[in-house]
C-alpha cells in the first residue's frame, strides 16, 4: 500500500540570520549608531564571522543592495578595550541605487542612425 505524501514543510515564524541583521542594521541606522562585529553579535546571537558574511551579502543587490560604511573605532580613555589592532565599526547607510547598464547601441544613437539610414537614397 502506498503512503501519501505530506504537505511540503515550509518556514513559518523563523527568520534567515541576514534578515535579522537587515532589521537590526535598519533600527541602528535610524539612531545613527555605528555597531562593531562584536555588538552586532551579542543583539543577534550570532557569531561575530557569520554577522560579517552577512553584512556582506546585504550589500548584493539581489539582498538589498545596501550601502554599508566601515570606519575604524576611535576610543577614548573610558571606552578603552584591551584588544590589539582596529576594531571596525559598521553602520547601514541606505539602499543603493543601480543605474541601468548603458547599451552599446543607446537610443538616441540608434534613433539617429535609423534616422541617417531612412534619410540616405537607396540605390
Amino acid at each position: 500500500m502506498r503512503r501519501k505524501k505530506g504537505k511540503s514543510s515550509k518556514r513559518i515564524g523563523t527568520r534567515s540570520q541576514r534578515e535579522v541583521l537587515r532589521d537590526v542594521m535598519l533600527s541602528a541606522a535610524e539612531c545613527g549608531t555605528w555597531l562593531t562585529l562584536r555588538e552586532l553579535s551579542r543583539l543577534t546571537s550570532y557569531g561575530e564571522a557569520s554577522v560579517s558574511a552577512q553584512l556582506r551579502h546585504l550589500r548584493k543587490p539581489r539582498y538589498g543592495a545596501f550601502v554599508i560604511d566601515k570606519q575604524v573605532r576611535k576610543y577614548d580613555a573610558v571606552n578603552q578595550i584591551a584588544e590589539h589592532g582596529a576594531v571596525w565599526e559598521y553602520r547601514l547607510r541606505g539602499v543603493l541605487v543601480a543605474r541601468p547598464r548603458r547599451e552599446w547601441l543607446s537610443e538616441q544613437l540608434l534613433r539617429g542612425l535609423v534616422q541617417a539610414a531612412s534619410a540616405s537614397p537607396t540605390c
